[in-house]
């Protein structure tokens, strides 16, 4: 018997100049051999429907655990970027080489969105996405297109668009000396840098190009060279590539307030009004992912923006990394 999964209209679709997301469900779940054999087969159909669309669902493929998803992982051959490698703020528990938790953050707390790492120098290129269990109520996945958000930018807030592309941005967090899961930040700078000692971090910060200084109680502030907050891709399309909204929105600091986190290239203030306008923009153009269990989703990093819903009851989604060839930021002409 041949798995062949329709492709379907999702019932909430966007309207991004493309289908957004793009919907594969079967009628019937096909075994390990049988998906692994249509992911081969379809690989570069799904490649370039990914590129265009930004977010494909598998549904009903008789995923049933952490490493049913995995082999699943395993049949699209992309590179695997492990978590241990990546410069992530967040508390994540590895399943297995590919497979670890989505962001441990309590069931209370929004994470807003954000394109994965677009706050560090190595960030992966696709996002892979596995619901183990659905909650009893909320935690969808929210997915904004940053193409269509970046048109209605341009259109709306043109002056600011043009500081974003000429000036770049600068994040700043402080990292603790050991993990917090009640954060959506909490992983120690230990675990951020993969070092041991506070000379092993200063050396990896400086081969970051990143500032620093070592805060009470052993934490670790850190600042970032300056990053490119909207990108082109190779079709030509640009991109508001960046983590200025979920760091306006849930990146609280000691000093007092989310503005703290982010600034401009040159230090100058990014405007609140501004970023709120953003985030506004950003919401009216999202899908909210209503998981169901067994559900898969696979994610272009570049072109789509992600976070999750506050939510009642069990929820485990798992996540995978997908690795990067243009491992170094890029899109700021006269930032750097």
């Amino acid at each position: 018997m041949t798995f062949s999964p329709d492709l379907v209209s999702s019932p909430e679709e966007h309207d991004c100049d493309e289908v957004f997301p793009l919907v594969f469900a079967s009628s019937s779940p096909g075994d390990e051999h049988q998906i692994r054999a249509w992911v081969a087969d379809q690989k570069p159909e799904l490649n370039r429907l990914l590129a265009r669309h930004g977010a494909i669902l598998f549904r009903n493929f008789g995923l049933e655990n952490d490493n049913d998803f995995d082999k699943f992982i395993k049949a699209f051959g992309f590179p695997n970027f492990t978590y241990a490698e990546s410069l992530s703020n967040a508390v994540r528990q590895n399943r297995t080489e590919r497979v670890f938790t989505a962001n441990e953050a309590p069931s209370e707390v929004s994470i807003f969105l954000h394109h994965e790492m677009a706050q560090t120098p190595v960030f992966p290129s696709k996002l892979f996405f596995y619901c183990e269990h659905a909650a009893l109520e909320g935690g969808q996945t929210p997915l904004c297109r940053s193409d269509a958000l970046l048109k209605v930018i341009e259109k709306n807030q043109p002056k600011f668009l043009s500081k974003c592309e000429n000036l770049g941005v600068r994040y700043s967090n402080t990292m603790p000396s050991k993990n917090d899961s009640e954060s959506g930040q909490g992983r120690s700078w230990k675990s951020t840098l993969s070092v041991e000692t506070a000379t092993q971090a200063e050396t990896k910060l400086h081969a970051l190009g990143y500032s620093w200084q070592w805060c009470a109680g052993d934490r670790l502030r850190v600042t970032t060279s300056v990053m490119p907050a909207v990108r082109t891709l190779s079709d030509g399309r640009r991109v508001f590539f960046n983590q200025l909204i979920a760091a306006f929105k849930g990146w609280k600091t000691e000093e007092g307030g989310p503005n703290k986190a982010i600034t401009f290239g040159d230090g100058s203030v990014i405007d609140d009004g501004d970023m709120s306008q953003v985030a506004e923009s950003a919401e009216a153009l999202t899908f909210d992912m209503r998981w169901e269990t067994g559900d898969a989703v696979l994610v272009d990093n570049f072109l789509v923006m992600h976070g999750r819903r506050p939510f009642r009851g069990t929820r485990r989604v798992l996540a995978s990394l997908v690795g990067n060839e243009e491992r170094k930021s890029s899109g700021v002409s006269n930032a750097n």
